[in-house]
């Protein structure tokens, strides 16, 4: 036998590699019960997530997001936290470019046709500075308004979603981190009640 993590020859009777230490036996165990019937199934794969419908697709991404607590709020703030990245890199792209190309102008070498250009050139990063603010806004309004408006909703519809969320039998409900299970009572409250109640006869 080959050990798995080192690749040296092991005998067969040895629980242990001897050059590396691998535990022999538990590949042993695992290579034993593989069940040699099983067959490949492509839907397992990336590629039956090509051929799902869009219906589908969206409810395994609604699935996958509610698994990992990616709430409607985790949401808008991850909005806001890329606006803010997005408009710090379009401004600090656009002083980079004005010094950088200030530089090439006055060092002399640029004909007065391509000095032009290059003056103008730190309008570049205006561009990801107006994606950043619009980024802001979306996060800061329209996905609060959308938020406030799902919460809002009238309770026949929040039943109708929760539902049809449940019947999937494979759905779990999104996780709640404020939710608390009061402990159960000691099993010698009620005695010691009865205890102290005696003591007064």
């Amino acid at each position: 036998m080959f050990c798995p993590q080192c690749g040296s020859t092991q005998s067969e009777e040895l629980k242990f590699c001897k050059v590396c230490g691998a535990n022999l036996f538990a590949v042993r165990q695992v290579v034993a019960s593989r069940d040699a019937g099983e067959k490949f199934g492509w839907d397992k794969t990336w590629v039956a997530d090509m051929f799902l419908s869009g219906e589908e697709a969206m409810r395994r991404k609604a699935a996958i997001e509610r698994l990992q607590g990616m709430t409607p709020d985790v949401k808008r703030y991850i909005e806001i936290k890329a606006g803010v990245i997005a408009s710090s890199v379009g401004i600090g792209l656009a002083i980079l470019l004005y010094f950088l190309m200030h530089g090439i102008i006055l060092s002399g070498k640029v004909d007065p046709g391509a000095a032009e250009i290059l003056s103008r050139l730190w309008i570049v990063g205006v561009i990801p500075f107006f994606v950043g603010i619009a980024l802001m806004i979306n996060g800061m309004v329209v996905s609060k308004k959308m938020i406030e408006s799902t919460k809002h909703l009238p309770e026949s519809a929040a039943n109708t979603t929760s539902l049809n969320a449940s019947s999937d039998p494979r759905a779990l409900r999104p996780p709640n981190t404020a939710e608390f299970i009061s402990p159960d009572f000691s099993v010698t409250e009620g005695t010691t009640k009865h205890l102290s109640s005696s003591e007064q006869k």
